[in-house]
């Protein structure tokens, strides 16, 4: 089934060439496919294979946390045809079996990668099963980069050896469809860091608001970062606009708005079909007109419908995209946007932030998240774990006589530990990232635990999983607080180290066993450096001071 494709144009050549391409989602399905099958699945993406104005064919990863044929299995049916993206997500194995996933499509011919953190896992058999999240989107995009450039690894000999380059080309996902600030400003940054972690170009995640989705296009812009940028459309239905809308599969948001014509559409006689199939079709026309490198279009059962789609959208005028951009834009209610409006327009004004985000930025008032336990821990941060400052140079001397004595350390850890149980709700990973994300610990209080920035996942503020507020909402309004939110989103990717499991972090950190010791990670991982394929300028700093074009990076 596979063929040697090596004449094809690669997805990287592709969206260099400037042409806007179309790419079409594959959602894989529980159950075994066999060789030679010719199951409900297949046929869909041979169908798709067969459309020539695809680029690309997109196979998902266990979609809703739900276990699914794995996306290689199915790719292999038409990657002798087409561009194939395998999703990779990280929620149902650990950082090796992640990798090992890795070299087998690489064995298998798979280069393309969407890399993701995934939904919670809400089903297995006998019982729902554990999410693993050892790495998050932007740990794994730096495992694929290091692979796609050559990984190196301990030899057998003790000396470090370099493993052929696969020369994988990562995306990730971003979702500006965030009602709050307090969401939306960290998906922003979290999305500079994982270009500076090597994506090469980005998909968003599903909404029905097209200045939201220009608002990515003006972000890059204003930061001086160039990657392709493909619109994400969903072929809606009454049935899914309901579950999106309830938020079923964290994510995808329909506004009640939408909801309504939905519904409203669908009592028609055609069950809204041309509704449905007109709404995408604007969509793919508002992103040519945007600037978008192409259009990922989801949510069909046969393969026919994407042709009809993709006919409409190009018989509309050149200009005809302005007006369906003031059109499709169902927010939700209250919803915050970074860039002013346009009122001409309907969309955002390059290179203007909202009024209202710059005056509360410049008034950094304190909220309820803005606690004393808060400001005391910032305080005995900058006293005693400051590197090279106040009294950690002390402290590194009496951690290392600590550290030969097993039974002293044992009680200086155990004292450790209760103190930031109660403080904290500490889970003693023996790895701390308090000081990266506000002091709130994401072993107790992430279900994800994301250390680099927040999830996809979380609505009006409260996590996909239970009814918690999202630790990187509380994060963000203490870091506003103190002008710190661009500072901590901005500094080396986070790997958590799981060996040091249940041992004193106090002695990791003065030490120098845990992910803050120098010396510091590679460049890549540290700045927004231009991955093949993108180009980055100066990133200017945001939110604190607020970003303005070609200001001075920090």
């Amino acid at each position: 089934m596979m063929n040697d494709t090596t004449a094809r144009p690669t997805l990287r050549d592709l969206l260099k060439s400037g042409e806007f391409l179309y790419g079409a989602e594959l959602v894989t399905t529980r159950g075994a496919v066999p060789p030679g099958s010719k199951d409900k699945l297949v046929a869909l993406g041979e169908g798709f294979a067969s459309n020539p104005r695809i680029s690309w064919i997109s196979v998902t990863d266990n979609p809703g946390g739900s276990p699914m044929t794995p996306a290689d299995v199915v790719g292999r049916y038409f990657q002798d045809r087409k561009e194939v993206v395998i999703h990779l997500t990280c929620k149902d194995m650990n950082r090796n079996g992640v990798e090992s996933a890795a070299w087998r499509c690489a064995s298998s011919g798979f280069t393309n990668f969407l890399a993701l953190s995934g939904d919670f896992p809400s089903g297995g058999y006998r019982g729902a099963a554990a999410g693993t999240f050892d790495l998050d989107s932007v740990t794994l995009i730096s495992l694929l980069r290091g692979m796609g450039e050559g990984l190196k690894v301990p030899g057998r000999k003790g000396d470090i050896e370099t493993l052929p380059p696969t020369g994988f080309f990562t995306g990730c996902a971003v979702s500006p469809f965030k009602a709050l600030e307090s969401e939306l400003v960290p998906q922003y940054l979290k999305l500079l860091r994982k270009i500076a972690a090597g994506a090469e170009y980005v998909i968003p995640q599903l909404g029905y608001d097209m200045r939201k989705f220009q608002e990515i296009m003006l972000f890059l812009a204003m930061n001086n970062v160039k990657v392709p940028v493909i619109g994400n459309v969903y072929v809606l239905n009454k049935t899914v606009a309901g579950m999106f809308n309830r938020n079923l599969f964290p994510g995808c948001v329909v506004s009640d708005e939408l909801l309504a014509l939905a519904v409203k559409y669908a009592a028609g006689p055609d069950k809204g079909k041309a509704f449905f199939t007109e709404l995408a079709a604007k969509q793919i026309a508002v992103f040519k007109g945007l600037g978008f490198a192409g259009g990922y279009i989801a949510g069909l059962a046969k393969p026919e419908p994407f042709a009809e789609i993709v006919a409409l959208a190009e018989s509309y005028g050149a200009d005809d995209w302005k007006a369906f951009a003031k059109e499709i834009q169902f927010p939700k209610k209250n919803e915050f946007y970074l860039f002013e409006k346009d009122p001409a327009t309907g969309l955002g004004i390059p290179g203007r932030l909202d009024a209202g985000y710059l005056e509360r930025t410049k008034r950094r008032a304190s909220g309820p998240n803005v606690t004393l336990g808060y400001r005391g821990s910032r305080l005995t941060h900058s006293v005693l774990f400051t590197r090279e400052k106040g009294l950690f140079g002390p402290m590194r001397s009496l951690f290392g006589f600590l550290d030969k004595r097993k039974g002293l350390m044992k009680g200086v850890h155990g004292i450790e530990h209760l103190g930031k149980f109660v403080m904290f709700g500490c889970q003693d990973c023996g790895d701390c990232s308090l000081p990266d994300i506000a002091y709130l610990c994401p072993m107790s209080a992430c279900s994800k635990n994301e250390r680099n920035g927040p999830c996809g996942g979380s609505h009006d503020g409260t996590c996909e999983v239970g009814e918690k507020q999202c630790i990187w909402v509380r994060g963000y309004e203490r870091l506003r607080r103190f002008g710190e939110v661009d500072q901590v989103l901005r500094a080396p990717i986070v790997f958590y180290n799981p060996a040091l499991l249940g041992t004193s972090s106090w002695a990791n950190t003065y030490l120098g066993r845990d992910h803050s010791a120098p010396p510091a990670p590679p460049a890549a991982e540290t700045a927004p450096k231009p991955a093949s394929g993108s180009t980055a300028g100066p990133v200017a700093p945001m939110p604190h001071p607020p970003i303005a074009p070609g200001s001075a990076p920090k």
